[in-house]
């Protein structure tokens, strides 16, 4: 078996224990995102993890566990805010091909790096900006912001409340709740749910906030 036919493989098995339906032309397309990182890896060092069956766990299934809490929102527009090589926007960006997803990061080798998947990938409905999302024009409005693995709470709200469209929503990829980081919020998170991650053995969860 191929590296790439084990690592379908692999997505496969997970997506079914999430109970996530994400067509054979996506997957592929997620694998061959899975294979640009670990190419680009060895000379640009975009992630920790080297190992690309881990990528598929952590990388892929990781980021797609918040899909189908992004599908019940009928979001037109989402940004990712501080996405490193582009997680969790580029796999829900190829699972969502009608979400008009923006990814932002101040480093600018893993922008690049993203921008080399969107031409590769094909995806159309990808953009990728540069920089410090503070200094983001706010003409730009989002219905959905989301992190993982980004800051405190209190600062990713902070550094995006003039992103965020009227009665959209923040989406806080965290690990476990993050009960200190709650005090000094203005605002109560309007839910948490418990992600479930195919193979990860660790607390993950979505912390949900509106603005008020």
């Amino acid at each position: 078996m191929s590296l790439k036919e084990s690592l379908q493989a692999k997505l496969g098995l997970g997506l079914a224990e999430m109970g996530l339906i994400i067509d054979e032309a996506k997957q592929i397309k997620l694998i061959d995102y899975v294979l640009l990182i670990d190419k680009w890896n060895k000379v640009h060092n975009l992630t920790a993890i080297r190992d690309p069956h881990k990528m598929v766990t952590l990388h892929l299934l990781d980021s797609l566990s918040v899909l189908p809490h992004v599908q019940t929102l009928s979001a037109k527009t989402l940004l990712d805010v501080g996405a490193g090589a582009g997680l969790p926007s580029i796999p829900l960006a190829i699972c969502l091909p009608e979400l008009q997803v923006t990814a932002i990061d101040a480093v600018q080798k893993k922008a690049s790096f993203m921008r080399q998947v969107k031409g590769e990938l094909d995806l159309i409905n990808f953009q990728v900006k540069a920089g410090r999302v503070e200094a983001l024009a706010k003409e730009s409005k989002f219905d959905v912001i989301v992190s993982r693995a980004f800051s405190e709470i209190s600062l990713f709200l902070d550094l995006t409340k003039h992103l965020l469209a009227d009665g959209g929503k923040w989406l806080a990829m965290k690990g476990a709740v993050p009960n200190h980081e709650f005090e000094k919020l203005q605002i109560q998170p309007l839910e948490i749910k418990v992600l479930k991650v195919a193979g990860l053995d660790a607390e993950r969860h979505l912390v949900m906030l509106q603005q008020t």
